[in-house]
């Protein structure tokens, strides 16, 4: 049951995550840049987060674990976000989500490496549909070579933090884990945003994109990757979380008029099937 339940969590923080290309557009378009939409993102989510710790009377961690969960914050979030970003304005937006989401193979293979976390046929099989209905959703064009070389260093960036994040879960709660997390991401964020500029919201809208980037795409997705993680291992959430890239295509088409190509759709039924292999594999091991 413990498996099945973390499948769930990471299928519901794929979700929520998806919804952030979208509040991301409306923010943007309000006049904000990156580093200030990453600090109020993580400001914010940082300060409901220690007040749901405060209610629940929890402690934050200490000793290495609360050095590393910082590091997870203020290196592991931050630095993906920012090749992320950047790497945007180099190559195709397909492009470097496509790149992005090698990271479920570089997590695959530093657990097999660091965790000793073997790679079955069940999950080869599934990592491979996985990333081929990447391919086709996401519709990769061309860039220039330093967009792909920090597309590909965000997805190293993220694969490290997924591994870093395994271990530090068997020793804290999702909410304690999260706090830190938010927090050190969001002094981060705020000095490169002291250094480069602030840009906050002009309007209502570009606030209402800023509370759904914290609330949907940051507070419910992390807490639950994070809770799901540990039940689950990295490999799995890893795989699962190619759901992502369907959740944003699916939300443009709806909320954003963009197209939806038969190409995308079909790259969105691999990514589906993919996630109903692992979780059907998951479902028997639950049993057994």
């Amino acid at each position: 049951m413990s498996r099945l339940v973390g499948t769930m969590l990471i299928v519901v923080s794929a979700v929520g995550f998806g919804t952030l290309a979208i509040f991301g557009r409306y923010a943007s378009a309000d006049g904000m840049d990156a580093l200030t939409i990453l600090f109020l993102r993580f400001t914010l989510a940082a300060i409901l987060m220690f007040a749901v710790l405060v209610v629940r009377r929890e402690r934050l961690p200490r000793g290495p674990v609360l050095l590393r969960l910082i590091g997870m914050g203020a290196i592991g979030y931050i630095g993906q976000s920012f090749a992320y970003l950047t790497a945007l304005n180099y190559a195709s937006a397909g492009l470097v989500a496509m790149l992005l989401y090698l990271y479920p193979v570089f997590v695959a293979l530093l657990a097999a490496l660091v965790l000793r976390e073997p790679i079955t046929g069940v999950k080869g099989l599934a990592l491979g549909v996985a990333l081929l209905g990447i391919v086709f959703t996401v519709g990769p064009s061309g860039g220039q070579i330093i967009g792909i070389l920090l597309a590909i260093t965000g997805a190293m960036i993220y694969s490290i933090y997924i591994i870093v994040g395994t271990d530090v879960m068997r020793q804290t709660s999702s909410i304690q884990s999260s706090a830190v997390i938010f927090a050190a991401a969001g002094v981060s964020a705020g000095l490169l945003m002291l250094m480069n500029g602030s840009h906050f919201p002009a309007t209502s809208t570009g606030w209402i994109a800023i509370m759904g980037i914290v609330v949907l795409a940051t507070l419910i997705p992390v807490a639950a990757f994070l809770a799901g993680l540990e039940r689950v291992g990295p490999t799995n959430a890893s795989m699962l979380s190619t759901l992502e890239p369907v959740v944003t295509v699916l939300l443009a088409y709806w909320w954003l008029n963009e197209a939806l190509t038969p190409v995308s759709l079909l790259g969105g039924g691999l990514i589906l099937v993919a996630v109903l292999v692992l979780t059907r594999s998951e479902l028997r091991r639950t049993r057994a």
